[in-house]
């Protein structure tokens, strides 16, 4: 199905009953007419201020229903949404907004004093629009939504996009250009996996399935929206005319995730990986049975491993889901899925991936499966454009293997006899100690394995000898006491002995950004502070 996203929400509009729910926030809820009727007038007020297709609207937000407003007012003006990480400082901000060609920014009121030190550097911005309150010297999100809520008279194409920003922690951030027409079918495809729904061929189509109310439980998006496991999830929902529940609480607390699952009867939940996956179920264990989720029938998870652990004690409390774990990135989605069922044997990193290649780093030939050899993930299908502006860094990562278009995620893997892809982890981060290579994530799964460790984080340091050693930081279980050797001789006991970090420090909290990806830098950081103070 080729057409703009904005098209996609105009029919949905059409298909449902105006007073039925599109966004649950905390209190508030905004039915589909009245999100229609925001949408449209915010296009209207993008296009006032002169803005006109092809601009660039930056989204510099917590989640909170004028997010989700404020992307697909954009797209209905054939304006490009651009995703803002709200952890960054002021200059990597001002790189983004610049690089972007950002002409509209709407922000969060808590963040006005780094707009206002922002705002006269950036000449190119049109306007700068509130949210959350208002303001004396900038626009106001309400009142441009207030406008001429009639839908838009303009002819859109399969072309528009929206910009995913990534990176930041080891680079500039770079915009991945995502096209309506190649983002429909990925999310088409997601659905087709979670939900068995059939991709629609047309608007009719999907009008039609909308119609029938499969797939139209409430969906509680867990993980930021500026990241692409919750904007992904929050749109696939809505586009199929499923309510999104938010909240507007600037930290992921169980409690509340939980409370609104059971209040609004939820059939799906994002969330990632064991960042959120194990708060909420030791919250599910400790709640006394105050929670009922077990109407949820999806649950996806993308952007870190997910323990088996962890998966098959959900599965206790949610005994009809499927826990989707999907392995993906910023460049390109579907590179691997896997389905866990209450009853079937939960495993690790391993992926089902029938459009992924794994392949030699030197001249991109594909490994034998069940040799063990380890090569890089290739992707092919459904890919996005590039990155924006960036044509070299576009060419690194989007490579051509016998004549097809192929994704480099970064990522290594080997291939299991079966077919199915085992996932070690990224490259950049792959440690080199005595001759071998250690990747962080799997020796975090094993540390995550012990019930007394709540979170991990595993890096290299220099060292003499070998020229790299294995650290790591770790979180344990409130209130317990846990030795370096015993989570030493746990990690032997499931993975070769030279993988067991040689030293560990224990903190209160692990370092992650708000998407629960892990925050090296400053988990080496902190073990260096131990280190000193130590001493």
């Amino acid at each position: 199905m080729t057409m703009s996203f904005g098209d996609v929400f105009d029919a949905v509009a059409q298909a449902v009953r105006p007073e039925d729910p599109a966004i649950i926030c905390d209190e508030d809820i905004l039915s589909w007419g009245e999100f229609t009727r925001r949408t449209n007038s915010f296009a209207r007020a993008l296009h006032d201020a002169g803005l006109v297709p092809g601009s660039k609207l930056a989204q510099y937000m917590r989640n909170s229903p004028d997010y989700m407003t404020a992307f697909i007012g954009a797209f209905k003006g054939r304006i490009a949404p651009v995703n803002v990480n709200y952890r960054y400082g002021p200059a990597e901000l001002e790189y983004l907004l610049t690089n972007s060609d950002a002409e509209a920014v709407v922000f969060d009121v808590e963040f006005v004093d780094i707009v206002r030190t922002l705002r006269s550097r950036l000449v190119g911005v049109k306007v700068w629009i509130s949210s959350g309150g208002k303001l004396d010297d900038f626009v106001s999100m309400d009142d441009l939504v207030a406008g001429d809520g009639r839908s838009l008279e303009m002819i859109r194409s399969p072309q528009d996009m929206f910009l995913l920003y990534t990176g930041g922690t080891t680079g500039l951030p770079k915009g991945v250009m995502w096209p309506s027409e190649v983002w429909w079918e990925v999310l088409a495809a997601g659905r087709a996996i979670r939900l068995g729904l059939e991709p629609p061929a047309n608007l009719s189509a999907l009008q039609d399935q909308i119609r029938t109310g499969e797939g139209r439980l409430p969906v509680f998006i867990a993980p930021p929206l500026m990241h692409g496991t919750g904007l992904f999830t929050a749109v696939s929902a809505m586009s199929k005319a499923a309510p999104v529940v938010l909240t507007r609480a600037p930290r992921f607390e169980p409690p509340r995730v939980l409370e609104a699952m059971t209040r609004w009867r939820c059939g799906g939940l994002a969330i990632v990986g064991d960042a959120f996956g194990k708060p909420l179920l030791e919250e599910l264990r400790s709640g006394g049975g105050r929670y009922d989720v077990s109407s949820c029938l999806v649950v996806t998870s993308s952007g870190m491993m997910w323990s088996p652990e962890v998966k098959e004690g959900l599965l206790d409390f949610m005994p009809d889901a499927q826990l989707f774990d999907s392995f993906g990135s910023s460049e390109g989605t579907g590179l691997g899925a896997s389905v866990t069922v209450r009853g079937a044997r939960a495993e690790e990193a391993r992926f089902d991936a029938p459009n992924t290649l794994v392949v030699r780093e030197s001249d991109f030939t594909p490994v034998t499966p069940g040799s063990g050899e380890v090569g890089l993930i290739a992707k092919w299908g459904n890919l996005p454009l590039g990155y924006y502006k960036d044509p070299e860094k576009t060419a690194r990562t989007y490579v051509t293997i016998n004549g097809v278009r192929h994704l480099l995620s970064g990522d290594h893997a080997t291939v299991e006899a079966d077919g199915r892809i085992r996932l070690l982890g990224r490259g950049s981060h792959c440690i080199n100690s005595g001759g071998e290579k250690i990747y962080p994530e799997e020796v975090e799964e094993a540390l995550k394995t012990h019930p007394g460790v709540v979170d991990a984080l595993v890096f290299g340091r220099p060292d003499p000898r070998f020229g790299q050693s294995i650290s790591a930081v770790v979180e344990a279980v409130a209130g317990l006491s846990l030795s370096e050797a015993e989570l030493v001789e746990h990690v032997r006991g499931r993975l070769a002995h030279y993988k067991a970090p040689r030293q560990i420090m224990f903190l209160e909290h692990v370092p992650r950004a708000p998407n629960g990806k892990p925050d090296y830098a400053s988990a080496r950081a902190m073990f260096d502070t131990g280190l000193s103070e130590g001493e």
